[in-house]
């Protein structure tokens, strides 16, 4: 939270989200900024938990592991049938502004 500049904030952000959000003072604007802040904190922690434990159950249970692809999150191949299997969340693919990986 220390590191939220209010300057660095206005340059990321649509200004009119926030008139459209009938937001009329610099109290509610600053209540805005932080409560968006915030959830975007809550979630990437959650998420970043999630993909941790996620790793975790693969490796145990099937031999899965952390890929080394941007935004590929998971990887596991199947020993028997010689099938890789790739795990990953597609808003990381889209953001990552990579062509995604063709499937075969």
């Amino acid at each position: 939270m220390n590191k939220l500049k209010l300057t660095d904030v206005l340059k990321r952000k649509n200004i009119y989200l926030y008139k459209a959000k009938n937001i009329q003072t610099s109290e509610e604007l600053i209540k805005a900024i932080t409560d968006a802040y915030l959830s975007s904190q809550e979630e990437t922690i959650f998420g970043e938990f999630l993909e941790k434990l996620a790793i975790f159950v693969s490796q145990e249970s099937m031999n899965g592991f952390k890929s080394g692809i941007e935004g590929i999150d998971l990887e596991i191949i199947d020993d028997k049938s010689k099938i890789r299997y790739i795990v990953s969340n597609v808003n990381k693919l889209i953001k990552s502004k990579k062509k995604p990986i063709k499937r075969i």
